[in-house]
């Protein structure tokens, strides 16, 4: 499977928002790629204003979605992305969302808040309540994830005990003391331990790390971004895969039970 990862700093307007999105997606089905990731937030950021996610959320069936899944009819790529959307009341959810053939294959919504490093994403942001199902790209099963899901490990252990060969990972990782070095402990470590893929991508920009990358089953960065915008991309091989749970078998030898959400 060829794997884009596109990490851009997103604007508060979504219109510009949407027209990155659609070039990104263009310049994916053109380098021939099977899946295309993109960052959370995706719809408008704004670092002086902690509402705006409520002010911008679309539902699914808005003009934002509407131009990228008419562009997505027109190759077999899959797109996965998170936007919010409304949730009823005063939250929105943080939505990660996943099209084929202009259509909506599946939803997520974000089950781990970012309420830590004194931010706090649930004031504006309502949880989900299900672990996502897996997705099939190429004839490997992906499993799904947001940014702070990253923390806890419990929910890439499930994918993998599910059957997962890849972890999906849309993120806006926030800049601070040391968190660029968390980002990589942490996505080496839920691919290394779970033996999958994993593929990062975090928005850039003047609040957010960028660093997008993709890991493999084994613990090596394969390919990497910076802190500028770009788009990147890597090869997903399963007979990787199959090597690293030959040679290191950690799924077979786990004594703990399939991870259920509380």
């Amino acid at each position: 499977m060829k794997v884009a990862l596109g990490q851009f700093a997103v604007s508060k307007i979504w219109q510009e928002n949407a027209e990155i999105c659609l070039k990104l997606i263009r310049q994916a089905q053109e380098g021939g790629a099977d899946l295309l990731v993109l960052p959370e937030g995706i719809l408008a950021r704004d670092i002086t204003d902690p509402h705006i996610v409520l002010k911008t959320a679309q539902r699914l069936d808005g003009p934002f979605m509407a131009q990228l899944l008419a562009q997505s009819c027109k190759s077999d790529l899959t797109v996965m992305m998170c936007v919010h959307v409304p949730a009823g009341g005063q939250r929105v959810f943080n939505n990660l969302v996943t099209i084929r053939g202009g259509r909506i294959i599946s939803q997520y919504l974000k089950l781990h808040l970012y309420d830590a490093f004194a931010a706090k994403e649930s004031t504006n942001v309502q949880p989900g309540s299900a672990i996502p199902e897996l997705i099939e790209v190429a004839g490997l099963k992906l499993g799904l994830m947001t940014c702070y899901d990253l923390r806890f490990p419990e929910l890439a252990r499930r994918h993998a005990v599910d059957g997962a060969d890849v972890l999906i990972l849309p993120a806006a990782w926030v800049k601070g003391p040391g968190k660029e070095a968390h980002w990589d402990v942490l996505v080496t470590a839920r691919a290394l331990e779970n033996t999958c893929y994993i593929v990062a991508v975090g928005e850039c920009g003047e609040r957010n790390i960028g660093a997008s990358m993709v890991v493999d089953p084994l613990g090596v960065a394969v390919v990497r971004a910076g802190e500028a915008p770009a788009l990147i991309f890597a090869q997903i091989d399963p007979k990787r895969i199959d090597h690293a749970r030959s040679v290191l078998p950690v799924l077979a030898n786990r004594r703990f039970a399939r991870p259920e959400l509380a």
